[in-house]
């Protein structure tokens, strides 16, 4: 890991930087396989899952019975797992249901705010190194919430051309309507234009690598709405002398295991601590399964010296990350002045994975420093709100000097007749 101690400002943004690869090679390979899905269907997505997964799939939709087989053949304490995982994350996003309340705002003039499921929804789950089942409740669970009457699933399947089994449990579960063995940048392409096997949906969601990042940034140009750019992943843990080393290693190679892309950092005021987090992960990384992977995650990784938390604070903020940690004594004071992040875990005893499986928030959530501008993923992501309103006559009469005379300043003077004709005439 790169150490850095007590980096200047003007250093920050360097410091800071996540791993990246060469954008104008990947927007023009990207935009060649969209085109050409867009062009040529069901046979250019086969031919790009053959080239890059290595899978010749001739059916691509999952059929019933490969569902019910996975149903009935997941292994009872995963299934188990993922049923409490499911009750939480649906409690947690059923309170963010919002009812419908009309206001008057004067007399005989009545507003309201409906929420509208957005009828045609398709969710991306990455596959290739790891099967996140996981992101299939994050995202279905809340889109079923909210009334998607469509919720169509891309992911790649394995090199035996099936579907990990608790994919295809947790989809069953949480609502979805077609499963497709998709995955990468021919999966987006697929959702956006439409196939003769996929149907195009009206908004896009799901994390996947800079490929994937990079079509969905690219078919947001074409009209079609994205959750948010969720590329690779990355954990930031802000901690002081109180943090647990052990737990901190731990949290930063969870995030590192992602893949090589990922990125980890950790900021504290002591030495102390620093020291013996490194002393840790190099325990801990002999354990690994995904040890590779965590290997190369780390090399892009920081280790960073600061002279007191307020300063570590303003670099937390500064560099926006998707999941920030705060294993410090006075975490909850610390959290009220962070501004920019996706998903908070206060304490020694919020690990990072807490939320990406089963506390119950939302673990699709704003990399890359997008948490300065972007939300993660709620019920509001799968909801159109479209506001109403309703006037009476004498509400109208009201209202009528303060249109008719704004719409005249503004010279718009159709305006202004679209109020007095209903008395007029």
């Amino acid at each position: 890991m790169n150490i850095y101690k007590f980096p200047s400002k003007a250093d920050w943004d360097d410091i800071l930087k996540r791993p990246s690869i060469d954008s104008s090679s990947l927007i023009q390979s990207t935009k060649a396989i969209l085109e050409d899905v867009r062009a040529k269907g069901d046979e250019s997505v086969k031919k790009y899952s053959l080239q890059f997964d290595g899978i010749s799939v001739d059916e691509m939709k999952v059929s019933e019975n490969e569902i019910s087989e996975a149903v009935a053949h997941i292994d009872t304490t995963l299934k188990d797992a993922i049923d409490q995982a499911h009750s939480n994350i649906e409690k947690f996003h059923l309170s963010q249901v919002q009812s419908t309340i009309p206001v008057e705002t004067m007399p005989g003039v009545k507003c309201w705010r409906k929420n509208v499921g957005i009828e045609k929804v398709g969710l991306y789950i990455p596959g290739g190194s790891a099967p996140l089942f996981s992101t299939v409740l994050m995202l279905a669970i809340p889109a079923n919430i909210a009334g998607c009457k469509e919720i169509v699933l891309c992911t790649p399947p394995g090199k035996d051309g099936k579907i990990h089994p608790a994919i295809l449990y947790a989809a069953n579960k949480s609502g979805v309507n077609s499963i497709f063995k998709i995955g990468g940048v021919q999966a987006i392409a697929s959702m956006t234009y439409g196939t003769e096997s996929v149907p195009k949906v009206h908004k896009i969601f799901g994390p996947g690598n800079q490929y994937v990042t990079c079509a969905k940034m690219l078919v947001q140009q074409d009209g079609m709405a994205i959750d948010m750019p969720a590329g690779p992943s990355e954990v930031c843990v802000l901690a002081d002398n109180s943090a647990n080393p052990s737990f901190i290693a731990a949290d930063l190679l969870s995030q590192a295991e992602h893949g090589p892309d990922s990125q980890v950092v950790l900021i504290s005021d002591s030495w102390t601590i620093l020291e013996s987090v490194q002393k840790e992960i190099s325990k801990q990384l002999e354990l690994l399964p995904r040890k590779e992977l965590a290997v190369q995650s780390l090399n892009n990784s920081r280790l960073v010296l600061i002279e007191n938390l307020d300063r570590g604070i303003e670099l937390v903020n500064a560099y926006a990350p998707e999941h920030l940690i705060i294993a410090c004594e006075k975490d909850e004071t610390i959290s009220e002045k962070i501004i920019n992040a996706g998903s908070v875990f206060l304490g020694n005893y919020a690990p990072e994975s807490v939320g990406d499986y089963a506390s119950g928030t939302n673990h699709t959530l704003p990399t890359n420093g997008y948490a300065r501008a972007y939300s993660g993923v709620s019920i509001d992501s799968f909801v159109k709100k479209i506001t109403y309103q309703k006037l009476s006559e004498a509400g109208l009469k009201t209202i009528a000097p303060t249109v008719v005379a704004m719409a005249e300043a503004e010279q718009l003077h159709g305006h202004a007749n679209a109020v007095l004709i209903r008395f007029n005439s």
